[in-house]
């Protein structure tokens, strides 16, 4: 499972015209799902994402979570993130989880990070969506259970 996680001041997702979801200060996180992907992944990068200290503190130190800031998140299904590009000029994304597999971690992910006691916003799995952002610093962090879990 990857996630591209952006702070941000303010985020929204339209559809056809209509917002979605909107936060102001907390987590734009874009969500790709592999196939080998389970829900103990999506646990832990949720936990993860929810944990990471990279708000600035009263002596300008990232060092505060979402919960120290009242921030909150909204989570985007992107499947682009497993994204091939090693050959050609058009990328394949053979990849990433097919649509109810991937949409069913994308939903546990989110019940994850409410469960953490964050207010979560969505996208629409699957949509054409429009998403606005105003990154904070900039800070972009990307994170892949592959990696994160990876056993020393």
């Amino acid at each position: 499972m990857r996630a591209v996680l952006q702070r941000v001041s303010h985020a929204k997702v339209t559809i056809d015209g209509t917002v979605s979801g909107e936060i102001g200060k907390g987590f734009l996180i874009l969500l790709g799902v592999a196939p080998e992907d389970t829900a103990e992944e999506a646990l832990y990068l949720a936990r993860k994402c929810v944990g990471l200290r990279v708000f600035t503190d009263e002596n300008d130190k990232m060092n505060l979570s979402l919960d120290d800031v009242g921030g909150k998140i909204l989570a985007v299904s992107q499947f682009t993130l497993y994204a091939d590009c090693r050959k050609g000029k058009r990328p394949n994304f053979i990849g990433a989880a097919k649509g109810e597999q991937a949409n069913e971690l994308y939903e546990y992910f989110v019940s994850c990070c409410r469960g953490l006691g964050i207010e979560t916003q969505t996208g629409e799995f699957g949509a054409d969506m429009q998403v606005e952002l105003l990154n904070d610093g900039p800070v972009t962090i990307l994170m892949d259970t592959d990696e994160l879990m990876r056993k020393k």
